[in-house]
């Protein structure tokens, strides 16, 4: 049997993708927030930009890789080729964002989670954060070469003919709506010391809780200023789900030695 025990829960991730938006604005919280915020403004509007004006370079390129079978289906492919790109950039730009503001987040999950369950962690606050920073940027590492490998791979199914404008774009967005989830999920673990493999293994029990979530996260970081608040949201929903699904973990909430 697992070690692995959950609470009776049956909230979708759309659910918990809703509830960030609500816990957002909680007196108390929002404070927290608004460094996050502000990171994510002055990087994702600045990547943004800069993305905007290559696109006209790009997906011409990545047209003209179309066979000359697959030309009746253009229509199709161009706003593929080009959510595909957008896709990928966005968590790329995202990761850096999240890299930054990680112990920001930190402290988000950790102060909305002592709210939702009155039980604060033990040497909470800004000086138990600013002290954990080296652990801290040890699990973006962490995260980082999880994402890495998988991320090349499936970026050279980019230029396999056909393949690449069709098939790609599809994989790479439910690779990106789990890593998102990853990201997120991974504040209110990580508070909790829960090694990077068991909070993995955690999450892959509610697998496609997690993809729908995950997924509201990687639609709404393409959308134009709503783009620039969803880190403290994600955070906020991920933070929810923690404590409704995951913080009753039997063994594996163990800190790590």
């Amino acid at each position: 049997m697992s070690d692995l025990q959950y609470t009776d829960n049956n909230h979708s991730g759309i659910y918990y993708f809703v509830k960030g938006w609500h816990l957002l604005s909680l007196p108390g919280i929002r404070r927290f927030v608004i460094l996050p915020m502000l990171i994510n403004v002055l990087l994702m509007s600045g990547a943004f930009w800069w993305l905007l004006h290559q696109l006209d370079n790009w997906i011409p390129r990545l047209m003209a890789d179309i066979p000359h079978w697959l030309q009746w289906l253009s229509y199709l492919i161009w706003p593929l080729a080009v959510i595909s790109v957008l896709l990928v950039f966005s968590y790329l730009f995202s990761t850096i964002t999240n890299f930054i503001a990680a112990p920001f987040n930190g402290l988000l999950a950790e102060q909305l989670e002592a709210r939702l369950t009155g039980k604060p962690l033990p040497d909470s606050g800004i000086i138990s954060i600013a002290k954990d920073i080296p652990r801290i940027m040890k699990r973006e590492v962490q995260k980082l070469a999880y994402y890495l490998p998988r991320a090349v791979v499936l970026l050279l199914l980019y230029f396999i003919p056909g393949i690449g404008q069709t098939l790609a774009p599809v994989i790479w967005f439910m690779f990106s709506a789990w890593m998102l989830a990853i990201q997120y999920c991974d504040y209110p673990f990580d508070n909790h010391k829960v090694s990077f493999p068991v909070m993995r293994r955690a999450l892959r029990q509610h697998k496609m809780t997690n993809l729908q979530f995950g997924a509201l996260i990687s639609l709404f970081t393409l959308i134009p200023v709503l783009n620039l608040v969803i880190m403290p949201v994600a955070v906020c929903g991920a933070t929810a789900l923690w404590v409704d699904r995951y913080r009753h973990l039997s063994k594996a909430l163990k800190p790590r030695r």
